[in-house]
């Protein structure tokens, strides 16, 4: 069984990235090789790789699905309630799979008339109790890692709808990369439902924005607009203004 202070180093090593044997000698309070033995015990999991005298976290690697929803709840909720105010009866509407994503239910009137495709199994037990939306399920495998569907038969099930509104997921986003994704599986979905909504929001933490992650499913420029907690730096901000992508803030205020 995993000891408790392994628990305790992985954590530190996620939220740090990169660190030293020494560092970590000093943090837990044991001996080098205790936290050699330790080292070589984390990087037997995904997303850790020991470096020259330490270890680092791959930032680009996915968590499970369970531990990246545990992080900064309370943004994404904000980012979600925010993006329920774009939403209007009678819209047909994309809702990607994502702990930010998932949330947009929750701050919608129960009695409003949608359509909603989604690759997010969240998604669909949070209308579930709606009587006026129509449920539209995208993806043929299920993903238990990301609590999605993955996957698009030959003749591509979203050829056939018209999209008016896509609430997008991502892993990071950059001017360079625009909006990437760490999961190969997702991304012929994200792709094809970004090329053909009539609007395309990206629902973003603050966190992810000048990062980069595996595979890049839309440029920002073809956003209609960012949802976010958090001012854009002055870089991201002019880029925005002129590809002429809204900038959403969300905040306690609204």
């Amino acid at each position: 069984m995993k000891s408790k202070r392994i628990e305790e180093m992985e954590h530190y090593i996620r939220l740090k990235e990169k660190v030293t044997l020494d560092e970590l000698c000093d943090v837990f309070d044991v001996s080098k090789n205790t936290v050699r033995r330790d080292v070589n015990e984390i990087i037997k999991n995904d997303g850790y790789e020991k470096v020259y005298g330490g270890v680092e976290f791959v930032r680009n690697y996915l968590l499970p699905f369970e531990e990246r929803n545990q992080r900064a709840v309370e943004e994404k909720k904000l980012i979600a309630r925010m993006a329920s105010k774009e939403i209007e009866e009678g819209d047909i509407l994309f809702i990607d799979s994502g702990t930010t994503t998932q949330y947009i239910p929750e701050y919608l009137n129960r009695d409003i008339q949608l359509t909603v495709l989604t690759n997010s199994l969240n998604v669909v037990n949070g209308f579930v109790s709606f009587p006026n939306v129509s449920l539209i399920l995208i993806g043929e495998i299920y993903k238990r890692k990301t609590n999605s569907f993955v996957g698009l038969d030959k003749s591509s099930l979203l050829d056939k709808y018209n999209i008016h509104k896509a609430f997008m997921a991502a892993t990071a986003a950059s001017i360079k990369s625009g909006l990437t994704n760490s999961d190969n599986q997702e991304y012929a979905i994200k792709r094809a439902v970004a090329g053909k909504s009539l609007k395309v929001y990206a629902l973003l933490d603050n966190e992810k924005i000048g990062n980069s992650a595996l595979v890049t499913y839309a440029k920002l420029d073809q956003l209609d607009a960012i949802i976010t907690n958090a001012a854009l730096n002055a870089e991201y901000t002019e880029y925005m203004k002129d590809a002429g992508v809204e900038v959403i803030i969300a905040d306690t205020d609204f």
